[in-house]
């Protein structure tokens, strides 16, 4: 089957999941908005500037898991459970995946899959080489496969790394599979795949060398 109709599949897929995830998790959605107000009586949503397929840029929506700041991300670095600007009910919806919940909007308007590369910022992509530019060459999704195998234990080279892979590899099976992969992520915590980031150095290494 042509890559292009199983693009289509693929947003028909994103489009049922959303609209599903929207209205199965509304109990768990109130009750997070409640719990991060309580807080600090901060604002309930995060929103940040990101870069998506080919370039274009759209505003994605996360439920704020951090202190409130105007820190530039470079300076707030790698955001894990334990960073001192993340709540105390930051670090459960990050761990449980809750804070992806209205990402589902940014998914039903176009902006993003289930399954891609993970949102990068405009400050990234400016400095992005040829090959990390491929990056960009699918949606950005809500899970993906650097997402199932290591995610925030590895660094942003090695994560783009392994988008690149999955973009040049992609297929529904695939993405079948890492959406299986996340659920044992929620439950199981992150881990590096050793494996798949080989694989993902040793494409980078060919595509390198053939170009």
């Amino acid at each position: 089957m042509k890559r292009e109709v199983l693009l289509k599949i693929k947003r028909l897929i994103d489009i049922i999941v959303a609209i599903s995830v929207l209205f199965l998790s509304l109990p768990i959605t109130f009750a997070t908005a409640v719990a991060i107000y309580s807080e600090d009586r901060g604002p309930i949503f995060f929103k940040q500037k990101r870069v998506g397929l080919k370039g274009k840029e759209f505003i994605l929506i996360k439920f704020r898991s951090m202190k409130v700041n105007n820190l530039p991300p470079e300076e707030v670095g790698q955001v894990r459970e334990e960073h001192p600007l993340v709540t105390r009910v930051g670090r459960i919806i990050r761990r449980y995946h809750i804070d992806e919940i209205p990402q589902m909007i940014s998914v039903l308007r176009g902006d993003m899959s289930l399954v891609g590369p993970r949102a990068t910022l405009p400050s990234q992509v400016k400095s992005y080489d040829s090959f990390q530019k491929r990056r960009l060459n699918m949606k950005p999704g809500i899970t993906g496969w650097a997402q199932v195998n290591g995610n925030t234990l590895l660094d942003w080279s090695d994560r783009i790394r392994l988008d690149v892979w999955y973009i040049e590899n992609w297929s529904l099976k695939l993405d079948l599979y890492i959406i299986i992969k996340t659920l044992n992520t929620i439950f199981f915590g992150e881990h590096i795949n050793e494996k798949a980031l080989r694989e993902a150095i040793e494409y980078e290494n060919y595509t390198r060398g053939s170009s």
